[in-house]
C-alpha cells in the first residue's frame, strides 16, 4: 500500500470512529458527559475535548508550514491553543459539529498529499516554543495514533456505563486483497 494510500484509510477511520463515538456520546446528558471517570483528562467530554485540541494544534501547524497553497483552511482560522486540555467550546453540539469539520478537513488531507509530500518535513514549534522538523507521514500517523489512544480510553468509559459503541477495528475497512 503506498503512503497515500495509508493515509486516506487512517482518515477514513478516523472519521468512521469518530462518528460512531459521537453518536454514542450523545446518548448521555451532561452529566453524564462531564462525570470525572478517572481518564487521563477526566470525562468523556474532556477527553473528546482534547482530541480535537491536539488536532486543531496539528491542521495549524500543517497548513501554516506545510500544505498553505494546499486548499486546507488558511491557519489563521485554527485557533491559537496553548494548553492541551483548552477548552474549545461550552456544549457538546459545537464540539461534535467541530469534529465533523476536523475530520472533513483530514479526509481533504489525504486526497491532496502526494507520496514526496508525505517524505517531505515539517518544520513547527511545539506549545513550548521548541522548533522541530519531522517527516510528514509519521507526524499523520501520530495525529491518528493518538486519536486511537484517547478514543480508547472513551469506549472504556462507554463500556462501563453500558455503552456499546460496537465494532471498533482498522481491519473492518481494510479492503481485502
Amino acid at each position: 500500500m503506498s503512503l497515500k494510500k495509508h493515509v486516506q484509510l487512517m482518515a477514513s477511520y478516523n472519521q468512521w470512529m469518530n462518528e460512531k463515538l459521537y453518536l454514542a456520546a450523545s446518548q448521555l446528558d451532561e452529566v453524564a458527559l462531564h462525570l470525572n471517570r478517572g481518564a487521563f483528562f477526566g470525562s468523556i467530554y474532556l477527553t473528546l475535548n482534547h482530541i480535537a485540541v491536539a488536532d486543531t494544534i496539528w491542521l495549524k501547524r500543517l497548513s501554516a508550514n506545510f500544505l498553505p497553497d494546499s486548499g486546507l483552511p488558511d491557519s489563521r482560522q485554527f485557533r491559537d491553543i496553548h494548553r492541551l486540555d483548552a477548552p474549545l467550546f461550552d456544549n457538546f453540539q459545537d464540539l461534535y459539529d467541530y469534529r465533523i469539520e476536523i475530520d472533513r478537513i483530514l479526509i481533504s488531507i489525504g486526497d491532496l498529499v502526494d507520496e514526496a509530500m508525505l517524505l517531505d518535513s515539517v518544520h513547527y514549534h511545539d506549545l513550548k516554543g521548541h522548533p522541530f522538523s519531522k517527516n510528514l507521514f509519521s507526524l499523520l500517523m501520530h495525529l491518528f495514533n493518538h486519536q486511537t489512544h484517547h478514543r480508547g480510553q472513551i469506549t472504556t468509559m462507554l463500556n462501563q456505563i453500558q455503552v456499546d459503541i460496537g465494532v471498533t477495528d482498522l481491519n473492518a475497512l481494510i479492503p481485502s486483497n
